[in-house]
């Protein structure tokens, strides 16, 4: 009989990356703790590592956002005639 598979929330992922990598749990520990393979584990810190730039791009404040497409908005090519 096939066990269903437990879906992990980004958040539950990163703990138990977090607790091998820096607590250094053993992962034959926390494979078996969670029920998951091996493989899982390093498909899940693959991807952390190759998305763990996003983390430290800036991304421009919320209230520039607002003005900016206000302002494009109002100054839209076809608003002022150019696009006739």
């Amino acid at each position: 009989m096939r066990k269903e598979r437990k879906h992990r929330t980004a958040e539950e992922k990163v703990v138990i990356l977090r607790r091998h990598l820096l607590d250094k749990v053993p992962l034959s520990d926390l494979c078996e703790e969670h029920g998951l393979q091996p493989t899982v584990f390093y498909r899940w810190q693959k991807e952390f590592f190759e998305s763990g730039a996003s983390a430290f791009r800036v991304s421009p404040p919320a209230q520039y956002l607002k003005t900016f497409t206000r302002r494009s908005r109002i100054a839209s090519p076809d608003s002022i005639g150019l696009l006739d």
